[in-house]
């Protein structure tokens, strides 16, 4: 057997043991709500993974006149010109944590392309259908309209943030100063 065969063998034998071990995953952890996690004003905050395209690091970018204060500005990204905005600020606060943990969450759909700034982003989060609320878990202020309901864990609770709800507000797709 030549060294190519050999080496095909050992790649097709790995395969089917790998598909063979993702049979095996329970009902519940084919059945869990996986978000990414992410905080702003100190509090925990899921959007649901179809949501955001990409995650980055804040990029540099070129402030534009006559917008909003919280649009931070224009990046090239890859090509593409990304308007940057400050959730924080939107949202009638201030970015806590440290600069450094900062990013950019890139929501990608129909014709919106825009960055979020966000304090920290948490990695994907996975909650079990049944910790899922309807109600959000406290008052968020002028965010409470982007919110979507709450998975409550013992641990304590994420609001599910909507980015289509953000998308729907007329402030946000009127960034320009009225």
């Amino acid at each position: 057997m030549t060294a190519v065969a050999s080496a095909f063998d050992a790649l097709a034998e790995l395969a089917l043991t790998a598909r063979a071990g993702g049979s095996e995953l329970t009902a519940e952890a084919q059945a869990q709500w996986s978000g990414i996690g992410f905080s702003l004003f100190g509090k925990h905050f899921i959007a649901p993974v179809g949501e955001i395209s990409e995650m980055l690091e804040i990029p540099p970018s070129t402030r534009l006149p006559g917008v909003q204060p919280w649009v931070v500005g224009v990046a090239n990204v890859r090509g593409r010109l990304l308007p940057i905005f400050d959730m924080a600020e939107f949202f009638g606060g201030k970015l806590g944590a440290s600069r450094r943990q900062h990013r950019v969450l890139i929501l990608e759909r129909d014709n919106i392309y825009a960055g979020l700034i966000v304090e920290q982003v948490l990695g994907m989060q996975h909650f079990a259908p049944e910790t899922f609320h309807q109600q959000v878990d406290g008052e968020y202020g002028q965010m409470q309209h982007c919110l979507a309901g709450s998975y409550r864990l013992p641990e304590g609770s994420w609001q599910v943030f909507s980015t289509a709800k953000l998308i729907e507000d007329p402030r946000f797709a009127n960034a320009a100063r009225g």
